[in-house]
């Protein structure tokens, strides 16, 4: 129990720059309290003291701002930075090494007593405000972009972004890399910047096309074949004969 509390304040001291000292994390961090009191409700839990551990992470809830189901599974190492909003379900099976960040959900969309809530592997990141629900697995190494909403399986190393979440094009061959807020700052390809991009490109190449076509010798009207006037254009030229 101590080398866990050991671990999990290192790696609040190396993550987050802001921390200046092992005694501010354990007197000052809400995410370091939080997993603390988890760590005591879940003991509860897996021996059967069902009420007093949802007693237990409701006075977490109240002190830290953070909801952890006490039967929730959570590895080594977890860092939750600022931590208010941040609910984590039943269900929910968390890695080693993984961050989430402020607003962060980890929610069910069954009524079912089954696995309801995500599974995040080892090296997650989850940003500020994002809502994983389902009972699908995030993979290790994923990062999942500030407000997205994913609602399915992300593979390992993916980044995903927007609502409903989706690829962003960025593949991190080390998940080890720590990307803050889950989101990419560099060269981040935007999805709908993209499909403009390419929507752009092709309007300038019908505009060319057409260009070219009337450069073309003109032929009269009446000499162009019937199948090839636009069908406006035949019932005008009928109108006239008439």
């Amino acid at each position: 129990m101590l080398k866990a509390l050991r671990e999990q304040i290192d790696t609040i001291l190396r993550l987050d720059p802001a921390a200046r000292s092992r005694v501010e994390i354990v007197l000052a961090y809400p995410g370091f309290h939080a997993v603390v009191f988890h760590r005591l409700a879940n003991w509860m839990w897996r021996h059967r003291f069902e009420v007093l551990a949802r007693f237990t992470s409701n006075v977490a809830r109240l002190l830290t701002g953070i909801e952890i189901h006490p039967a929730a599974k959570i590895g080594r190492r977890l860092f939750i930075d600022h931590g208010t909003g941040v609910v984590i379900g039943e269900t929910t099976e968390i890695g080693d090494d993984v961050t989430l960040y402020q607003g962060v959900t980890l929610g069910g969309t069954s009524l079912s007593r089954g696995k309801r809530h995500p599974t995040l592997e080892d090296g997650v990141i989850v940003g500020a405000g994002a809502k994983v629900l389902g009972g699908f697995t995030v993979g290790a190494g994923a990062r999942v972009g500030a407000n997205a909403v994913v609602l399915h399986a992300v593979a390992p190393g993916e980044s995903v972004a927007g609502i409903p979440a989706k690829p962003t094009g960025v593949k991190r061959e080390a998940p080890k890399d720590f990307l803050p807020y889950g989101t990419p700052c560099e060269d981040l390809p935007d999805p709908i910047a993209r499909c403009v991009a390419s929507l752009m490109d092709e309007v300038a190449n019908l505009k060319q096309r057409i260009a070219e076509l009337e450069n073309k010798t003109e032929l009269p009207a009446r000499e162009i074949p019937a199948e090839a006037q636009p069908a406006r254009a035949r019932r005008i030229l009928r109108g006239v004969e008439d």
